[in-house]
């Protein structure tokens, strides 16, 4: 996805409007919905960052949709927004199950955990 379909989605996400935007961001509200409207139209770098701090946002992940990785690190956890975005299109049932496995896994670290501080003690 490029910065037009990462904007819409982050829209969505923080459920502000282009009006909102504008006016936290400073930037024209006919320039941000030039973004929305236009085939790879890019914001200048100062504008991409000002988009970016209203909606809580690297630019980056406007630009590419990833977030930055840490140095030094080899998998990076996945974007939780994508994650809860998937989760979120999930039928209750399904959305039910994902949770408690996410429970399962969680709890099966945290007795790992204290079995190795036991053996260490």
């Amino acid at each position: 996805m490029g910065f037009k379909e990462n904007l819409k989605s982050e829209l969505a996400y923080s459920g502000m409007m282009v009006k909102e935007l504008a006016s936290i961001s400073g930037i024209n509200k006919r320039t941000i919905d030039n973004y929305l409207n236009t085939h790879n139209t890019m914001p200048s770098a100062d504008a991409a960052v000002r988009i970016a701090n209203a909606l809580g946002v690297t630019v980056e992940y406007l630009i590419t949709g990833h977030e930055q990785q840490e140095r030094g690190s080899s998998s990076p956890l996945p974007d939780s927004r994508v994650v809860l975005k998937n989760l979120e299109a999930l039928n209750k049932r399904d959305r039910k199950i994902v949770l408690n496995l996410i429970k399962s896994l969680k709890d099966m670290e945290d007795i790992e955990r204290k079995t190795k501080k036991m053996g260490t003690n």
